[in-house]
């Protein structure tokens, strides 16, 4: 079992009406939702462990994580309103306004936190969710409560607009950071966690400092690499395609990157702690081709693992 610890929100996507203009279409979104929602339908075993309202945005956000066949038992329902994230396009490019305040999501706090199953194998945690309080303050205590005898993969997805306070954003992501086990980061964030003029490279080896067996970091359209605890790395190239658009694009090859280790019965934490190169390779290839797919069309749109086999 794998258990997707994070936010699950409405997008509020424009669109030309009939009667001309625009209204807001709502669609079920978040960067830990995204990636239940593919390792669903990877066909991985999957709950997700989130603040769902009861609102009819909360009902909307359980359909989808059921259609999905994401389990949703875990998630710690309320009264609170679902967060909102009103898009808006220019020239493709997407920039959100968030309505958060006292939200189902946000309000999560440690007291709220369930026991999990013997059954889960494995935690990821990332987004938003590690940047606002106080559900970033349970998330990290939910991580190392479970970081003993469970795997942990963070990918801290940093959005900058959303930190208040980055000198306590950084020492609580540092903290999760040594407990985790992956470390899953974009180039760009690895630039604003390590700001120095080093290689991706050296950045990349300065986090597997803090703790964890392996760092992977991802390039775009240019592939990813995965760094160990030894020195040694292993890389892989971008898939070509053409591009719809990112939406979506790392939450995807996240779960791409955790089923194949999954597949491969190497989700464990002894597993992970021994992971081989070979491994790794199939995992990071896995998860480029999965989002080569959800770049392909337009929106968080994961793809079936049918898909694949086509």
């Amino acid at each position: 079992m794998l258990l997707c610890c994070g936010e699950a929100l409405i997008d509020m996507i424009p669109s030309e009406v009939a009667t001309g203009g625009f209204g807001y279409v709502p669609h079920s979104g978040g960067a830990i939702f995204n990636t239940a929602i593919a390792l669903g339908r990877l066909g991985q075993k999957v709950k997700m462990l989130t603040g769902l309202s009861t609102d009819l945005f909360g009902q909307q956000l359980e359909k989808s994580l059921l259609d999905s066949n994401v389990g949703t038992s875990l998630s710690i329902r309320s009264d609170r309103p679902t967060t909102m994230a009103f898009v808006q396009l220019s020239n493709g490019h997407a920039t959100y306004t968030f309505y958060d305040e006292n939200s189902a999501g946000r309000m999560l706090t440690e007291a709220d936190l369930p026991s999990l199953p013997g059954d889960v194998e494995a935690l990821y945690f990332g987004g938003i969710s590690l940047a606002v309080e106080p559900c970033a303050d349970a998330y990290a205590a939910l991580l190392h409560r479970e970081a003993r005898t469970r795997t942990i993969m963070i990918d801290p997805n940093i959005r900058p607009g959303f930190i208040r306070d980055e000198a306590r954003y950084r020492k609580r992501l540092d903290a999760m950071i040594g407990d985790a086990d992956i470390v899953k980061v974009s180039d760009e964030d690895l630039d604003w966690i390590d700001k120095s003029e080093r290689s991706l490279e050296l950045k990349a080896t300065a986090l597997l400092a803090l703790g964890p067996k392996l760092v992977v970091v991802t390039r775009g359209k240019d592939g990813a690499a995965a760094y160990f605890a030894d020195g040694s790395s292993v890389s892989v190239e971008g898939s070509p395609v053409a591009v719809i658009d990112t939406v979506g694009a790392g939450d995807t090859f996240n779960a791409g990157f955790l089923a194949s280790l999954s597949d491969q019965r190497l989700i464990d934490k002894a597993s992970v702690a021994n992971l081989s190169k070979h491994a790794v390779e199939a995992a990071l290839t896995y998860g480029a081709k999965v989002a080569a797919i959800t770049v392909s069309r337009a929106g968080a749109n994961p793809p079936w693992k049918s898909e694949l086999a086509a």
